[in-house]
């Protein structure tokens, strides 16, 4: 059982290993898709009751469209799919879900059914649900970055006065907590372009379990190893000196 002082905030996770896991099995990939949604709701319920605020997916990024258009139209069917089936748990749960990244190249139909899941969920407390989609964090800073410069050009932005601050409030997660935790699944040690400039300061957690069998038991297993790490965030602890 770990402390609820030690409960991180927020934790991002990479959902890694759908389509080694499914070939494993003698699948095709999309059915490692699939069975990757029951752990994205176990994982949901385990960290509402654990006490955590925020949690992002890494659900499908800018890189993923070049993927085989068998998978990637099989992957926007299943979100479709699947955020029809979950609206009333969610609403039911207290689980407020907010899209993070590049809507322009969603289609149309998975877009309307993005923006219904946020306005339905808008009024949740609960945990809050990011769903990182059609996201990646160099394209995520360069539209911060040109943001940043119209409001320069524009003259509602002093250059002397951008600092950090500025850059976070210009991003796709602007008003979301930066993680705490970040846990990658299936045994890669990389980041993949997943929130380059909000985890900083984030504590990492690898595992070689791929996505769909990561339950809650694997939850609680990274919790408490998060629970345990001394974040200093580049200071000294003087009482250790």
């Amino acid at each position: 059982m770990v402390e609820k002082n030690k409960i991180p905030r927020h934790v991002a996770i990479i959902m890694d290993g759908n389509g080694r896991w499914a070939k494993s099995r003698g699948k095709e990939r999309l059915y490692g898709h699939i069975q990757g949604v029951e752990s994205v709701r176990t994982v949901l319920q385990a960290a509402r009751r654990a006490g955590v605020g925020y949690l992002t997916l890494f659900v499908f990024s800018t890189e993923n469209w070049g993927r085989p258009r068998e998978e990637v139209d099989g992957l926007m069917e299943l979100l479709c799919r699947s955020i029809v089936g979950e609206l009333d748990s969610l609403v039911e749960n207290g689980v407020r879900v907010k899209i993070v990244g590049d809507r322009s190249a969603i289609p149309p139909e998975v877009a309307a059914h993005l923006d219904t899941i946020e306005r339905r969920t808008a009024n949740c407390e609960d945990i809050t649900l990011n769903l990182a989609i059609n996201y990646g964090s160099r394209e995520e800073i360069t539209a911060a970055v040109r943001r940043i410069a119209e409001q320069v050009r524009s003259g509602m932005l002093d250059p002397e006065a951008i600092d950090g601050n500025t850059i976070s409030e210009n991003l796709f997660t602007a008003g979301i907590p930066d993680p705490d935790l970040l846990i990658r699944t299936s045994g890669e040690l990389r980041l993949s372009n997943f929130l380059l400039w909000q985890t900083a300061y984030t504590e990492f957690y690898f595992t070689d379990v791929y996505w769909p069998d990561f339950g809650e038991e694997e939850f609680r297993k990274a919790l408490a190893a998060y629970s345990l790490r001394d974040r200093r965030y580049g200071l000294v602890d003087n009482t250790k000196l």
